[in-house]
């Protein structure tokens, strides 16, 4: 049974609703104190009275509103009626051998002679009106038309009358679906009432703020159950918090509606607000360790998935923390940027000067707490190709994952490696090799600065469509098993692996949770998806960007884990 909150038990911040500390939640369907004291108690005097008042003026609003209606309405079908006439009456006297003009200007002049019934007043398009209507009628070649025409004007009089006689009456039209009166109350009412939230551990129904998908394309593996059980509450160390809290900022998602960059932004060294403060504790404590058989029930369950993302904080940097001319140009998303703690920081002989040491992109934690394993960065743009490439050499980076296409509806990352050499920032890049596989491509590159020279590999992941999930996990491992050995068998002092896709937060939180998470089950034979969430959107906000992603990884560990069974087996 779903359960919601009362807003008296609510306190309202900025853009989020949720329980105040001191209080007990009271639920919609549970009788007041007022009404458990005294179920018959008499209701104030203010209140029957103000239901008579609030009743007459209802009807009183009703009525204008009525009234306003059919007149504009009445003007609409008035307009309808002359303009049918007069290009009937205009066709006539164009077949009759007149030009465009002069039988405009005579249809207009019929018009006066029909307009002379009814209206008390000269003729406005002449006086010969009488005299052209004769004409007319004298007229035996094309007068069809005229018959026509007036069979025209006769059928939208009488759906007029018929359609005002409705309105007026049933407060709908011959064509109108709701009422007058209606449409006046649920105006009514959506301007009163304040939006009623449900937390959704207590509820099915979850609000969707994204904009995204309405259906799931998450693929579903055979893990030898159909069986849908609920969470296992007892495991999740951490306590429900409101629906914005949850997601930790109000900022807008639909990265296909950002344009590269933004007006600058404004304000600057704001301090954390308690919603922040509770999504940063939520984030540290946050855990939810789950065994090979927890795990493909789990990945089965998406009712208890959809209530985990959405309480678990996106962790999104407040513009206001960036306030710096010309940053705009540094940022594919005005909304996306990089969380300040974690932050690449680039080199620059003048220190001082931000534009120069900043880049889109956060140091993230491996398994283990390993720091500074990987680099989550945006797609780059124009402006910031030499800056990615000097964060590249600076970091001795050996591997590159990138997980997006060039352009998706519109560009999402900018073309930053060269057909052959190029030279970025001082630093030559030279193409060694391309491997063309299946869902990836491997190019191999050699840098050079100065006299050092290093190897690079660049993997090219082209089969994951944006804001969604593949269609199949088995290449996504492929190439995270790929990723990993190319990362042993690089040189010891070789620094963090750069992924990105366009954003840097989806495609690549999945990515890197997914390494992180094979590794915790290889080593322990469990995984903790909630807690490498976590941990992950500490660094950098919004990491695993929607609640399909966020079923994907765990379809993707079930998958993974029923081949280290097999393997293990045989």
């Amino acid at each position: 049974m779903t359960r919601r909150l009362s807003s008296s038990t609510r306190s309202h911040t900025e853009d989020s609703i949720f329980l105040r500390p001191d209080e007990d939640p009271v639920w919609l369907d549970e009788p007041t104190k007022a009404e458990k004291i005294g179920d018959g108690a008499a209701k104030k005097d203010g209140v029957s009275d103000c239901k008579d008042g609030c009743q007459s003026q209802e009807g009183e609003e009703v009525f204008i509103h009525k009234v306003y209606a059919l007149v504009v309405e009445l003007h609409c079908w008035a307009a309808l009626f002359i303009s049918s006439q007069v290009t009937g009456y205009w066709v006539f006297f164009v077949l009759e051998g007149n030009g465009p003009v002069s039988s405009l200007y005579k249809a207009l002049q019929v018009m006066d002679f029909y307009l002379g019934f009814f209206l008390p007043c000269q003729a406005i398009f002449g006086m010969d009106s009488a005299v052209l209507m004769k004409e007319v009628q004298n007229t035996t070649q094309h007068y069809w038309i005229v018959s026509g025409t007036a069979v025209i004007g006769v059928a939208i009089f009488v759906i007029m009358v018929i359609h005002m006689v409705f309105k007026w009456c049933y407060g709908t039209g011959l064509w109108s679906s709701g009422t007058i009166s209606r449409e006046i109350g649920d105006r009514r009412q959506s301007v009163s009432r304040q939006p009623s939230f449900t937390l959704s551990e207590w509820t099915d129904a979850q609000e969707d703020l994204m904009e995204l998908d309405p259906v799931p394309q998450t693929p579903i593996f055979d893990m030898g159950t159909d069986t849908r059980m609920e969470g296992d509450a007892s495991t999740l160390t951490v306590t429900p918090v409101g629906l914005q809290e949850r997601r930790g900022s109000n900022v807008s998602l639909t990265l296909d509606m950002c344009t590269p960059g933004c007006t600058e932004p404004y304000g600057y060294g704001a301090q954390l607000s308690p919603r922040d403060q509770s999504a940063q504790e939520y984030l540290r404590q946050g855990t939810h360790v789950l065994t090979p058989a927890m795990l493909h029930t789990r990945a089965m369950d998406d009712q208890s998935l959809q209530a985990e993302f959405y309480e678990t904080p996106m962790n999104f940097v407040d513009p206001k923390e960036y306030n710096y001319p010309g940053l705009v140009r540094k940022n594919r998303y005005k909304t996306i940027l990089p969380n300040t703690h974690s932050r690449v920081i680039l080199k620059s002989q003048d220190e001082d000067d931000f534009l120069s040491t900043y880049i889109n992109a956060n140091y993230l934690k491996g398994y283990g707490d390993e720091e500074q394993a990987y680099i989550a960065t945006q797609g780059p743009t124009v402006n910031t190709v030499g800056d990615f490439w000097r964060m590249v050499w600076q970091e001795r980076s050996p591997i590159i994952v990138m997980i997006t296409n060039l352009e998706e509806k519109n560009e999402k990352c900018a073309e930053y490696w060269p057909e052959d050499t190029v030279t970025h920032e001082g630093i030559e890049i030279a193409v060694v090799s391309v491997t063309q596989e299946d869902d990836y491509s491997l190019r191999v590159f050699t840098l050079k600065c100065g006299e050092e020279e290093r190897t690079l590999r660049h993997y090219w992941y082209t089969s994951w469509p944006d804001q969604k999930t593949p269609d199949k996990a088995p290449p996504l491992l492929e190439l995270v098993q790929q990723v990993e050995g190319a990362r042993e068998e690089s040189l010891p002092s070789s620094g963090p692996i750069i992924v990105h896709c366009s954003a840097g937060i989806g495609r690549t939180g999945c990515f890197i949770a997914t390494s992180i998470l094979c590794k915790q089950l290889r080593t322990e034979g469990v995984v903790d998806i909630l807690r490498a969430t976590c941990q992950l959107r500490l660094d950098r906000g919004g990491m695993i960007q929607t609640c399909e992603q966020y079923q994907f990884v765990h379809h993707v560990l079930s998958l993974y884990e029923k081949q280290l069974s097999r393997s293990a087996e045989e």
